[in-house]
């Protein structure tokens, strides 16, 4: 594992794609080193094996043109469960200490589903504890210069927005990956949230409105506890 610029955290191996695809792709096309951390397999989802589903995010991270993408196999459904988030706090807060970003993108704290709110939370302490000196984690202290949130269902009044059109059909490369999911097939297929078109729909046309509202085709949305800044992860 390499050192990377921006590092991109999902609690489930599709979210980083669904909220933020776009973004990821277009960092990596200005140059900036970006890698991925899926906390779960995925293995509670109702269509597709824990194994498909792996295989299929390393698959989208080839489209995005990341530097890795490492997942913590965290179990799914038990972020934050009792018992469990100390050492969960510590796995994330040793990847950010080896990987050393400037920026670390985490899944927004208000969302329908509870492991993405969950994720949302001890993520936030691994990045504050990976900056402690006496810590008890591997590697040398690390804090990103910076840390913000991003949207996978609920979107509310963001932040800033990042300007994503050039990398979108990128997006719907990456997204369409994740076939056991959106277009799971066999006798052991159920119908979900994410195989109605009404979610693809509801994905175009979220980046498309946060788009129209900067005045490009599409953008994605963010949220920082601080300060406005300039609207990229990093200065081009």
């Amino acid at each position: 594992m390499t050192n990377v610029d921006v590092l991109v955290f999902g609690p489930h191996p599709d979210d980083i794609e669904i909220g933020v695809g776009g973004a990821v792709a277009t960092h990596v096309d200005l140059g900036y080193r970006v890698g991925l951390c899926d906390l779960t397999r995925g293995e509670l989802g109702s269509n597709g094996t824990a194994e498909q589903r792996m295989d299929e995010a390393q698959v989208a991270a080839e489209v995005l043109g990341v530097a890795w993408r490492e997942n913590l196999e965290w179990p799914d459904g038990e972020i934050a469960a009792d018992g469990r988030s100390g050492a969960q706090i510590r796995s994330a807060a040793e990847l950010l200490r080896r990987s050393r970003p400037a920026v670390a993108v985490l899944p927004y704290w208000r969302d329908r589903h509870p492991d993405h709110e969950s994720a949302s939370r001890i993520l936030t302490e691994a990045v504050f504890r990976a900056g402690l000196r006496r810590f008890a984690a591997d590697g040398a202290p690390w804090k990103p210069d910076w840390t913000c949130y991003y949207f996978i269902n609920d979107v509310t009044e963001a932040s800033f927005a990042i300007d994503v059109t050039q990398a979108y059909e990128r997006k719907r490369q990456a997204l369409a990956c994740h076939g056991s999911q959106f277009r799971p097939a066999g006798d052991q297929a159920v119908e979900t949230r994410l195989t109605a078109s009404s979610f693809q729909q509801m994905i175009e046309a979220r980046d498309a409105h946060l788009g129209a509202l900067i005045g490009v085709g599409q953008a994605e949305g963010f949220v920082v506890n601080g300060p406005l800044v300039k609207a990229t992860w990093l200065k081009a």
